[in-house]
């Protein structure tokens, strides 16, 4: 027994111990190769989308201002003297409603000079015994007509081709929503873009008052659709790339393209139902999303990853 204490047992312990250690070290050290390497044929691939059919409803709704017609001068369209001044300068008028008289030299006679719409008058710049002669700028007439102008982001300008002549009006704390025509869209010189209609006469109004305007630009049903984000191009033309699977490079593709909301566009032409095609173009950046959540009571911790 004492032998077995003092030698056989401690003797163990010291290979059981160094079996242990060298194990430890072999995992630390030296892994197995076999499960550590990688198949080749992983990687990372992307993302592919199915052309399906969809509806598609471009409708653009846009945040405006209601504001008075701009003013503009009125020239005379007779030569002779000024016999008598109706109305006096800051005036407002009637449509119709007389201003001045001239009387002509040949033929001789006295003819009145009427309001050709309803407004305010300013820079009159008539008196009685004026001589007058045709071209000659008379007054500066501030109509009483009302428009409503909304800017819109140089980018949706595409969705604006072919644009209808009417638009719904919705003003803030107003009427209920109503219909105003001869929508035309304006860039000026400096790159801003905006969009404006008439606003009917029969409808009581004020400048400044805030408004939305929205727009029907259009909409197809049961249509070949693909997003936004596979087309090079939007208005009109544009190149996908059909995804011929096996790892073989994508095909570029010309497309016909139609109706566009913004998120998923139409395809006339160059895709069949069913095909294939890479979601994003080469080149394209996905959008960052913010990702907040909260990490002790009333404290939020907030990370960026991208959206796919």
């Amino acid at each position: 027994m004492i032998v077995w204490r003092r030698w056989v047992l401690p003797l163990l312990l010291v290979v059981i111990f160094g079996a242990c250690a060298a194990a430890l070290v072999k995992i630390a050290f030296f892994p197995d190769r076999s499960e550590a390497v990688v198949s080749p044929q992983a990687g990372i691939t992307d993302p592919v989308v199915a052309v399906e059919r969809g509806a598609v409803v471009n409708a653009l709704s846009l945040d405006g201002t209601v504001a008075r017609d701009e003013a503009y001068a009125v020239r005379s369209e007779l030569t002779g003297t000024v016999t008598a001044v109706h109305i006096a300068d800051g005036a407002a008028v009637a449509a119709g409603q007389k201003l001045y008289t001239v009387r002509q030299d040949e033929p001789r006679k006295d003819i009145d000079v009427l309001a050709p719409e309803a407004g305010d008058v300013s820079e009159l710049a008539l008196v009685k015994g004026q001589a007058t002669s045709v071209g000659t700028e008379t007054y500066t007439l501030t109509p009483a007509r009302y428009h409503l102008q909304a800017t819109v982001e140089p980018v949706q300008l595409y969705r604006l081709v072919n644009a209808p002549t009417e638009a719904t009006v919705t003003i803030t704390g107003g009427p209920s929503p109503f219909a105003c025509t001869g929508v035309r869209v304006q860039v000026s010189e400096e790159g801003t873009a905006s969009v404006r209609c008439a606003i009917p006469a029969d409808q009581t109004v004020f400048a400044g008052l805030p408004a939305t305007m929205d727009l029907a630009l259009g909409q197809v049903d049961d249509a070949l659709v693909i997003p936004v984000t596979a087309v090079q191009g939007g208005a009109g033309t544009g190149k996908v790339w059909v995804d011929a699977g096996d790892g073989a490079e994508p095909e570029e593709r010309e497309v016909a393209l139609g109706v566009n909301d913004g998120t998923m566009v139409e395809v006339t032409d160059g895709l069949a139902e069913g095909d294939s095609i890479r979601q994003f173009v080469p080149g394209f950046v996905a959008p960052v999303e913010e990702f907040c959540y909260e990490i002790s009571p009333g404290v939020e911790q907030c990370d960026s990853g991208m959206s796919w």
